[in-house]
């Protein structure tokens, strides 16, 4: 797996939080502002790239059979590291928080990546795509964030959990649409490419 590629689907092409709409209920209910979605982001990201290194270590030591209790018991045992890190050095964050960080071991992208990817690569691709990944959804998540926290300030409903869903429904419409205008833009420069190449052909005959 080249690494461009392994960026690009986790902060782009196949972002978590946008595309494959992965984490939906800590993505919808704790990005009522920046403070929590950052909060949530950061362990997020700590956990699906540890699990990932992790799991991508151990992968030729583990049965099938076993496969994915262990790999839970992986991602719970990092999900408690990263709540008693949260605990220890922001307790105010913790508590607003509440349950959505313990519920990060059920988060199907964590799992998901482990199962499709870390199992498979190497340790540095596996390692690298829990960072890309994790950064998707942090970026997502933080966007989420700061655009509820602002509107709240003149509609009540962005503060709601029916905001939540408005606001993640507009932001995955403009990543389509720039995705579509990106898309035609590369067929566009294609079609130019191969025009170019049979004016020539057809000069040099």
């Amino acid at each position: 797996m080249k690494v461009m590629t392994v960026w690009l689907d986790g902060l782009w092409d196949r972002n978590p939080g946008l595309v494959q709409l992965l984490g939906l209920c800590p993505l919808l209910a704790v990005s009522n502002t920046i403070d929590n979605a950052v909060g949530l982001g950061l362990a997020t990201i700590f956990v699906l790239v540890l699990s990932n290194a992790s799991i991508s270590l151990i992968r030729h030591l583990v049965e099938d059979a076993i496969r994915l209790p262990v790999f839970v018991l992986v991602i719970a045992a990092l999900t408690t590291c990263a709540e008693l890190l949260v605990q220890a050095f922001d307790y105010p964050l913790y508590q607003s928080l509440g349950i959505f960080l313990p519920l990060i071991v059920t988060n199907c992208l964590i799992l998901g990546r482990a199962e499709a990817l870390a199992r498979r690569e190497p340790f540095v691709i596996s390692t690298m795509d829990g960072l890309a990944q994790g950064l998707g959804f942090f970026m997502v998540l933080v966007s989420l964030g700061a655009l509820r926290e602002w509107a709240s300030s003149t509609l009540i409903l962005a503060a709601l959990p029916p905001g939540a869903f408005i606001a993640l429904g507009l932001l995955v419409a403009l990543h389509q649409m720039i995705q579509s205008k990106l898309k035609d833009r590369r067929a566009k420069l294609t079609e130019n490419s191969k025009d170019r190449r049979v004016r020539t052909t057809g000069d040099i005959s």
